[in-house]
């Protein structure tokens, strides 16, 4: 309890409690405390980061900087991609004899909705979606890459096999021929004595000498017989191509065999209508009687046609 002096009438005074003014200094003085406090966190998280933060803002660099990489790896791969799509262009489907994929085709995007919406709205969503961007437009023409050499190694190995069946080389050897008795074209029949259009060639050697099937193929055809061509053989090729051999002295290949270029499939004779030893020889492509001689290889040594006919 508090007195004060009164001088003018030399008492003492007793000094009452007011305590409504000092609850009210109270909560002057509390809230000023506490707009400093809120003032002094807000600017203490604001520019002084917290661990968690440090570590999510190293981390979020770390990923900056790998986007980045990747984006650098997405370029020099585009690079490369556009370098085989040249020569896949200009060089395999050229060869393959198959038109160069349209620029259109290559770079084509894709339609639709927003593919990257989901990556809008951050920090950095510029960088998401560009690298986002090139990864999907490398993916779609490395599809369009594959789908062409696909095509280009269906087209190559069905030249391949049209090559190895093609009727290529003459079916009797330079060793054992003796000569050309008859080509393709008019003649006058040697025994009938008439004109009369020959459907093949006639290679004269002796009795008994190898024949061979001049590409791969199936035996279709095997006849025994002493009228027209005689003992004979016919070989489908594929590709539309068939093969005849006629006046055959002996037949080895049998009907459904399937043969090698090369192979042996009979031997030399005189059977049915002849006047001496020879293979009458056809090409018939597409059921129609073709020059055998445009199939022949002519610059082919005897060595080498003999390797042929031991490759099978």
């Amino acid at each position: 309890m508090k007195y004060s002096f009164n001088e003018e009438t030399l008492t003492y005074t007793k000094i009452e409690k007011n305590n409504k003014k000092i609850i009210k200094n109270f909560l002057f003085l509390f809230g000023i405390s506490l707009i400093i406090a809120v003032i002094s966190i807000t600017l203490f998280s604001h520019y002084i980061e917290t661990p968690k933060q440090y570590l999510l803002e190293k981390r979020n660099a770390i990923l900056i900087k790998n986007f980045k990489s990747i984006n650098q790896k997405l370029d020099k791969s585009s690079n490369q991609l556009l370098a085989i799509q040249k020569r896949d262009d200009e060089c395999y489907r050229v060869y393959s004899e198959i038109k160069p994929i349209p620029t259109t085709v290559r770079q084509a995007g894709f339609g639709g909705t927003n593919r990257y919406e989901k990556l809008e709205g951050y920090k950095n969503s510029d960088l998401l979606i560009e690298t986002a961007k090139k990864s999907d437009e490398i993916l779609n023409q490395i599809y369009i890459q594959s789908k062409s050499f696909d095509e280009v190694f269906s087209i190559i190995k069905r030249k391949e096999k049209r090559f190895e069946c093609v009727p290529a080389i003459q079916p009797v050897s330079y060793r054992q021929l003796r000569r050309i008795s008859a080509v393709f074209g008019m003649r006058s029949h040697p025994i009938f004595k008439t004109k009369k259009m020959h459907y093949g060639i006639d290679f004269a050697a002796p009795i008994g000498s190898f024949i061979h099937a001049p590409g791969d193929g199936k035996v279709v055809f095997v006849k025994k017989s002493r009228k027209g061509y005689g003992n004979e053989i016919i070989i489908d090729h594929g590709f539309g191509y068939k093969t005849v051999y006629g006046h055959l002295y002996k037949i080895f290949a049998k009907k459904g065999q399937k043969v090698k270029r090369g192979e042996i499939i009979g031997t030399v004779g005189s059977t049915g209508i002849s006047t001496g030893p020879h293979l009458h020889y056809e090409v018939r492509y597409h059921n129609k009687p073709t020059n055998p001689a445009k199939f022949f290889v002519n610059d082919i040594t005897n060595e080498e046609y003999e390797r042929i006919c031991s490759m099978k």
